[in-house]
């Protein structure tokens, strides 16, 4: 298995409103419209679920497989290429403000690792990212 972190992100919003929005994935409807219209082929979740078609590595689907109130939502692949986890850390810094880190283990077969470390490393920081922007009211 390789690990891949992204930075830590600080958000304006308490460690309670961050969970609350992230253990439920039916939220994504309130960010659906800050998802490139390229990226929604096959976009669809529901409250534990979320999938997606991702050039060029095809369907991936998603489901949360543990909560951990208010600090950790763990997520295991149902449908990938590479069996992963990710999971999303969510820490108090003021009772109105948190940070978030991602993180993803994937078992990445030793001679595919070179190719696809970097991506995946970007794609972990850009889904952080994304997280520490959505408006969680």
């Amino acid at each position: 298995m390789a690990k891949f972190e992204s930075s830590v992100k600080q958000i304006s919003y308490s460690q309670d409103a961050v969970y609350s929005c992230i253990s439920d994935l039916q939220n994504l409807e309130r960010v659906r419209d800050r998802i490139p219209s390229d990226k929604l082929d096959g976009f669809s979740f529901d409250h534990d679920t979320v999938s997606m078609n991702v050039p060029p590595v095809g369907q991936i689907s998603i489901q949360i497989v543990e909560r951990e109130a208010p600090k950790c939502v763990k997520f295991g692949s149902t449908q990938s290429p590479m069996p992963f986890n990710l999971w999303i850390q969510v820490l108090p810094v003021t009772s109105a403000t948190s940070k978030m880190k991602v993180t993803v283990d994937a078992d990445i077969p030793f001679m595919l690792r070179g190719m696809v470390a970097g991506p995946l490393q970007d794609a972990v920081e850009k889904i952080a990212d994304a997280l520490s922007q959505v408006p969680y009211e």
